[in-house]
């Protein structure tokens, strides 16, 4: 917003700043004869650019023919499109259908923004210098780059290593050059950078002085109705307040939120910890499911000797269960913090896996052992009668019937005893995992538990801190804000003043040419 000597301009970041680029303004220092010094002076503080284009009506250049050595496609056209909105109009010609002159034409070298020079165009550049034709450099696209001022100064760079130090490359955009002329905004079509380069092109092009008495008048009729439209357009804004307006609502925006988000941050927290102990649960219950189900048919396949040795293949186990449920807890933790949006929580120590508690007891012989001690001998002395009923019939053989059938009834009694007993015992090492899993699946959701009970606590001091930074930076714009705005309140008339006299200079400055 100007004030009674300057007009203010909004930065951004995206426009190319005073020391990025040479202005437009900067193509010949020498002031117009034409001009009183107090309308150049209204013009160059409303319109640098336009100061620039008449200043670069005063130069003698290379025809009214510029060559643009650029790629063929749609960023070229609309800077083409854009170009030819600027009066004087600049004529760009292809490199394959311009016709040679006496005099070497400009030539205008068109680049991506995003990438640096490449060795094709420094070899064009080299063979342009070689036949002494004027040269400008534009780098088109800077608004899609964030990185595109260290991209210039390696361009910049690239050229100074070949010995070239008399170019600079200017930073223009013709996508914002055509935003600014479908929203009439003067000062974003300034950050554009096109102004500049037409005024560039203009003095590299511009004819003899006394030749173009014609077009320099148009250009002045030209660059005084885009001031006065510009004067005029801040006295609207001064007298309508709008920018009292834009600061009050950005000021109630600022105040909805000034808590920084912590409680949105706070409520996210905990919905996510709960998500994830509900996760990791099911996942652990998916596990201690698939170890039980595993030993058990491990078990099934063991003798006597591996059920004795199975507590340590189980505690085993159980280390390895212990090392992917911290794995999944990591995972888990570090998603978590990924959709809060906040760092990850520091690594945490990792505890010992849990113990599948004691060794399994003794199986103690009961009524059913001496029961099946019974059954078995009885068993085998049937099956014994069985086996040497034939040697009854021999009248000789029929008294070693009897140890026979003995022998045979101990042997099945022995077999029935050792096959119960190995039964038992398997059934016994069952029952003692299943309780031994049901104690490590609850350590391990213990465990669980705390972990998410302390990553609660650091990512809710997480969100506090970072909500607080944002509360002190929202607090102190509105600080900033409400001090605008009594100023704004404060200079309003002493702007408006000031724009009555520049439009008061520029209607005389009409008044003369007509």
């Amino acid at each position: 917003m100007p004030d009674s000597d300057q007009r203010a301009a909004t930065p951004a970041e995206d426009q190319p700043a005073s020391g990025d680029q040479p202005s437009a303004a900067q193509v010949d220092t020498a002031p117009s004869p034409a001009l009183a010094p107090e309308v150049e002076a209204v013009i160059e503080r409303w319109n640098p650019q336009g100061v620039a284009l008449l200043r670069a009506m005063e130069q003698t250049g290379n025809g009214t023919q510029v060559v643009l050595y650029a790629v063929d496609d749609a960023n070229t056209t609309l800077v083409r499109t854009e170009l030819a909105r600027f009066e004087p109009r600049i004529d760009l010609a292809d490199p394959a259908t311009f016709t040679q002159v006496d005099e070497p034409p400009a030539a205008l070298i068109l680049f991506d923004a995003g990438s640096v020079l490449g060795a094709d165009v420094l070899a064009l550049i080299e063979r342009l210098r070689a036949a002494k034709q004027p040269i400008l450099l534009a780098m088109n696209g800077f608004h899609a780059y964030q990185d595109w001022r260290a991209t210039r100064e390696r361009s910049i760079a690239l050229l100074a290593a070949h010995g070239i130090t008399d170019l600079d490359v200017l930073a223009v955009s013709a996508k914002l050059a055509a935003a600014a002329r479908a929203a009439d905004d003067s000062a974003l079509l300034d950050r554009s950078g096109l102004a500049g380069l037409h005024a560039a092109l203009a003095a590299a092009t511009a004819a003899e002085p006394t030749d173009g008495a014609q077009r320099r008048s148009a250009v002045l009729t030209r660059v005084l109705a885009d001031t006065r439209a510009r004067v005029e357009e801040q006295i609207a804004t001064l007298r309508t307040g709008a920018e009292s307006a834009r600061i009050r609502e950005e000021r109630v925006a600022l105040l909805a939120g000034r808590d920084g988000g912590r409680q949105t941050g706070l409520s996210a927290v905990r919905s996510q910890v709960q998500l994830a102990r509900v996760d990791l649960t099911t996942e652990l219950g998916a596990l201690v499911r698939t170890l039980h189900t595993r030993s058990r048919a491990e078990l099934d396949r063991c003798d006597r000797a591996e059920l004795r040795a199975y507590p340590q293949r189980l505690q085993q186990a159980t280390s390895e269960l212990s090392v992917a449920v911290d794995a999944a807890i990591d995972e888990r933790v570090a998603e978590t913090a990924r959709r809060i949006g906040t760092a990850a929580p520091a690594p945490r120590r990792r505890d010992p896996a849990p113990r599948v508690g004691p060794d399994p007891e003794p199986r103690h012989r009961g009524v059913e052992d001496h029961l099946m001690i019974a059954l078995g001998a009885s068993a085998g002395v049937g099956l014994g009668r069985l086996i040497v009923a034939p040697l009854s019939l021999v009248p000789t053989w029929d008294f070693a019937s009897v140890p026979v059938t003995l022998l045979l009834g101990a042997g099945a009694a022995a077999w029935v005893v050792r096959a119960r007993a190995q039964l038992a015992e398997r059934n016994h090492m069952s029952q003692w995992v299943s309780e031994a899993l049901v104690n490590v699946k609850a350590q391990l959701e213990q465990r669980v538990a705390a972990v998410l009970v302390d990553v609660e606590a650091e990512l809710a001091e997480h969100v506090v801190i970072e909500s607080t930074a944002r509360a002190v930076a929202v607090d102190r714009r509105v600080a900033e804000l409400d001090a605008l705005a009594r100023r704004l309140v404060a200079e309003r008339p002493a702007q408006l003043s000031a724009c009555e006299r520049d439009v008061a200079v520029l209607d005389r400055c009409d008044a003369a040419i007509a």
